[in-house]
């Protein structure tokens, strides 16, 4: 393979960091609070409402074309946005570890809420920064690479304020807890800090729309008129349905079975990690195998880890097959999603790469959502089999759309 064109080592650090940092404020959100709220006694339907918080992420699209025109001439484009988002991320998390938890959890309740609400909102628009500075930072051929740092570091961050962080508290408290996981933070925006965005990646201004009124509907109008991405966006929306049907049925189908917490939790900590390497090995043979291939192949992969689940309906006491195929999809799942992400990249124009991706990344993720919703209602009339066998069969027909995209190219 033709190294020449690698990103060096110092461009990887940078992506790896800036994903990882994304994923903390998720970790915690999404899975240390609700354990931690509801051991001190708050109200399932409020515990709920932390899902509204994510709203940041989705809605995100809306102000994205702000963020690749307006920028800092002192610090850069991407590094003027960067920088303030994770220091605001850094000082509420340094706020939520000087206050009291059992008056964080009860009477300080909606100010922890607030508070979460503007570290997503931060951590969101740093997003659609960091995704334009991975465009214009990388190769076409090594996209598949840059990606792996996005879908590993972003679950490495998870992982570390999800299950981390509740292992922690345990010995740690709360307090000194929450201020290490602000310090990482601070680590992890170093490489950033020390980056020389203006000396590297200078602007071209004389590509991009004025940030004037109506800048919004310029923008993803510009998009859209591109030759081929109406069809491009038909895959982007249907690529990871089928896994969007069936992964969330996989941990119930077992619970229905006879697995403990515990015996869930390792299991999703081992195939997370699993996951991790699976979105690095799919980021080197992207580069490799190049676009199509890697769509084909990995979605592929893809549906026969989503049709195996259909194995181990009646037999969840097979630990070991549970663990086959739990793993085996998770790797498909990080290669898959690398690989689209990778050709996701390519759509976008200069200057646009932060809100041209964004634009394809809510789009794929709100109809995945939306499918998703629907699949408990579907395995209750169908059955955990079938509804594993049907998600499959989607993932595998949608294929067939990744070859009109490219045979019409």
């Amino acid at each position: 393979m033709n190294a020449s064109d690698r990103p060096a080592n110092t461009t990887l650090v940078l992506l790896a960091s800036l994903y990882c940092a994304q994923g903390l404020p998720s970790g915690l959100v999404a899975h240390s609070l609700p354990v931690l709220l509801r051991q001190h006694g708050v109200d399932l339907g409020l515990i709920g409402l932390l899902k509204l918080l994510a709203l940041p992420w989705l809605l995100k699209v809306l102000w994205a074309p702000w963020i690749d025109r307006i920028g800092s001439r002192r610090l850069g484009h991407h590094r003027g946005w960067i920088l303030p988002l994770q220091a605001v991320v850094i000082l509420c998390l340094g706020g939520l570890a000087m206050l009291a938890p059992q008056h964080l959890f009860t009477s300080s309740f909606w100010l922890l809420v607030g508070t979460l609400l503007v570290i997503n909102l931060a951590a969101a628009s740093q997003d659609v920064a960091t995704d334009g500075l991975a465009v214009r930072l990388l190769p076409e051929r090594w996209r598949g690479l840059g990606n792996s740092l996005q879908v590993g570091g972003y679950k490495v961050g998870m992982l570390a304020s999800g299950s981390g962080l509740l292992l922690a508290i345990g010995g740690l408290g709360w307090n000194l807890s929450i201020g290490l996981l602000a310090l990482a933070l601070v680590a992890l925006t170093l490489p950033i800090l020390l980056f020389p965005e203006k000396r590297l990646l200078p602007q071209h201004v004389e590509q991009a729309e004025p940030a004037g009124p109506g800048l919004l509907w310029r923008h993803y109008k510009g998009l859209l008129a591109q030759p081929g991405m109406l069809a491009w966006l038909a895959v982007v929306l249907t690529f990871k349905l089928g896994d969007a049907l069936g992964s969330p049925m996989i941990k119930p189908m077992l619970v229905d079975q006879g697995w403990t917490t515990a015996e869930l939790g390792q299991l999703t900590l081992i195939s997370s990690l699993v996951g991790i390497g699976g979105a690095l090995l799919g980021g080197l043979l992207y580069a490799r195998l190049g676009a199509l291939r890697s769509l084909l192949i990995f979605g592929a992969l893809q549906a026969l880890g989503i049709a195996g689940m259909a194995l181990l309906v009646g037999r969840g006491g097979d630990v070991l097959l549970v663990y086959a195929v739990a793993l085996f999809e998770q790797a498909a799942d990080g290669m898959s999603t690398v690989a689209l992400f990778a050709v996701m990249m390519r759509m976008c124009r200069p200057e646009h790469e932060g809100a041209d991706f964004t634009l394809q990344a809510s789009a794929q993720v709100l109809l995945a959502g939306v499918v998703g919703a629907c699949s408990g209602v579907l395995a209750k009339v169908v059955g955990y089999e079938a509804l594993f066998i049907l998600a499959a069969a989607l993932g595998a027909s949608v294929l067939v759309l990744v070859l009109r995209y490219f045979w019409a190219k």
